[in-house]
């Protein structure tokens, strides 16, 4: 077994088997990631490496400031080739760190460069992986062709034009790509300039003033058809946590109104509206049949220094502590309770509380769905290695891994779809390891089964 190659994370022959006779042929379903659906709609042409694969990537920019790398060489005003430069050289600083592996993955999976990367190998690849970008077939639409990716389902603010959506509905473009509706900024009332803001855009969206609460409940519900025209099959929620306090219609009312008016939620209330807000469109997901995703437990902006210079998704956030428990249990409870209830992923930041998202899943399957509520895949601060490893069997102790919809990339690179590959050798070799040491039979055909129901399949069934 050699890094990056054939053998790759596969220690059984029957890994090895799985992964290449039945993985890795399966298309790549994409259901939730950051990518630009302009960048698609446009087929952009990238134009160096680092715009194709460091621009945007705070993962990668979080492990340089830890490298000792200067923020200018980071987000500043270095030039292109030299922050590729200075990725280069922390490189070699990130091995047992999952960068390492995917950096490596995705040039050779790209680019054919078998090389490590490093300070004597940086100008070599930077070339090379240049005159490749330059010659058309790596743009948008060609690295979503070139890596099997049947669904893409971008991040959208309901706030925002559905006009890039629109125009690829109408290209013919193979690779589909849906909306998902994102309503993060309408819970900012405890940040009333912001939410202004934001009120004044999804009013111009809507054709409805969303300065009054029966505004905005009529502008997120005229918004909510739009999408669905344009393919939306799924909401996405990134909360901190859920608040196990009731929010009335009249509670949330006078919240939005006075955020309207210039007064700061306080923090309380301000949980009190999110919960009110999500459970609200939650109801208008399940009138749909689509399906209500819960990205929880991420403390954006702690480094006040930073958020300041940089502003949000800038490789500062953190794994917060905040308890889930009572406010998913309130959350299901009140949907389950009166008959809205649909199709929901939960995915969680902090490992400590993996045991209770898997658990807590199935406390409200209903019988009418298989995998109606969804345990999702390892998130940001939990997928690598480890982090995988860990939710499967967590997943597979207490819930059931064969109705698992698998992985996603949620990222905002369109070099990033090795992870996929990453993901499905680690399955096939906890599938492969378990039937070497007989704890599950050789059935072929079940485990193939398995493998191409959580690569694939389950998240086709679910999102396209």
């Amino acid at each position: 077994m050699g890094f990056c190659d054939n053998s790759f994370l596969l220690s059984t022959d029957l890994a090895a088997d799985l992964f290449h006779r039945v993985a890795a042929k399966e298309p790549i379903v994409d259901y939730h990631c950051h990518l630009s659906p302009r960048d698609i709609a446009e087929d952009r042409q990238f134009e160096d490496l680092h715009s194709a694969w460091l621009d945007g990537d705070h993962y990668k920019w979080r492990a340089m400031r830890a490298n000792g790398v200067a923020e200018d060489l980071i987000t500043g005003r270095a030039t292109p080739r030299e922050k590729f430069g200075a990725w280069a050289h922390a490189v070699p600083s990130t091995l047992r760190n999952p960068l390492f592996a995917w950096t490596h993955l995705e040039l050779r999976r790209h680019f054919g460069i078998q090389e490590l990367l490093e300070d004597a190998t940086a100008q070599n690849i930077w070339d090379e992986a240049n005159r490749q970008l330059s010659q058309g077939n790596l743009t948008a639409r060609g690295i979503l062709t070139r890596m099997n990716v049947e669904l893409v389902g971008t991040t959208d603010d309901p706030a925002e034009s559905l006009g890039w959506h629109e125009a690829l509905a109408k290209s013919g473009f193979g690779t589909r790509v849906v909306p998902t509706f994102r309503p993060d900024a309408a819970v900012r009332v405890g940040q009333p300039e912001r939410v202004q803001a934001w009120a004044q855009k999804l009013s111009v969206a809507a054709g409805v003033g969303a300065d009054t609460f029966g505004g905005l409940v009529a502008a997120l519900g005229l918004r909510h058809n739009d999408f669905a025209a344009a393919g939306c099959r799924a909401t996405d929620h990134g909360i901190e946590c859920l608040s196990d306090a009731p929010c009335t219609d009249s509670q949330a009312k006078i919240i939005w109104e006075r955020a309207i008016a210039g007064t700061a939620a306080s923090p309380e209330e301000a949980a009190c509206f999110t919960l009110w807000l999500t459970l609200h469109i939650a109801r208008l997901n399940h009138e749909k049949g689509w399906i209500t995703q819960l990205h929880l437990g991420a403390l954006r902006d702690p480094n006040p220094l930073l958020a300041r210079r940089l502003g949000a998704d800038a490789g500062c956030d953190t794994i917060g502590d905040a308890r889930q428990g009572p406010g998913l249990l309130r959350f299901f409870s009140v949907l389950a309770d009166e008959g809205s209830l649909g199709r929901t992923v939960l995915y969680n930041i902090n490992p400590a509380n993996n045991a209770l998202f898997a658990a807590l899943a199935g406390s409200f399957q209903d019988g009418t769905i298989a995998g109606k509520i969804q345990w999702g895949a390892a998130w940001w601060f939990m997928d690598q290695e480890r982090g995988m490893r860990e939710q499967i069997n967590t997943l597979s102790d207490i819930g059931l891994l064969f109705r698992f919809i698998g992985m996603v990339t949620d990222s905002r690179s369109f070099l990033s779809y090795p992870r996929h590959e990453y993901f499905r050798r680690i399955l096939c070799d906890m599938i492969g390891t378990d039937v070497a040491t007989g704890r599950l039979p050789d059935r072929r055909d079940w485990l193939d089964g398995l493998i191409t129901a959580v690569c694939c399949t389950n998240a086709r069934k679910s999102f396209c």
